[in-house]
């Protein structure tokens, strides 16, 4: 029997998707997996001196974006390019 649920890894398509259909209807296409389907970002705390941590919020602003998405960009740009160091 083929799957009537849609084999996607897009959010907003499943969204659509459920939006409009009862999971009740697809009971016997349903599967207990033991693993996390879903991993969660793990949050990790940056300790800054109060001189710094406003800098970090005036570039963030100047930016439009939260100072955690600013430091966040950061650490993914210094990591890419150990890794391309590698």
């Amino acid at each position: 029997m083929k799957s009537r649920i849609p084999k996607t890894d897009s959010i907003e398509e499943l969204a659509k998707f459920w939006d409009h259909h009862d999971l009740t209807d697809f009971e016997d296409e349903l599967e207990e997996v033991a693993e996390p389907v879903f991993v969660r970002a793990k949050p990790i705390q940056v300790r800054l001196e109060s001189d710094d941590a406003k800098k970090v919020q005036r570039i963030a602003k100047s930016k439009g974006v939260s100072a955690g998405e600013l430091v966040r960009a950061w650490v993914l740009q210094k990591l890419s390019r150990l890794k391309a160091a590698d």
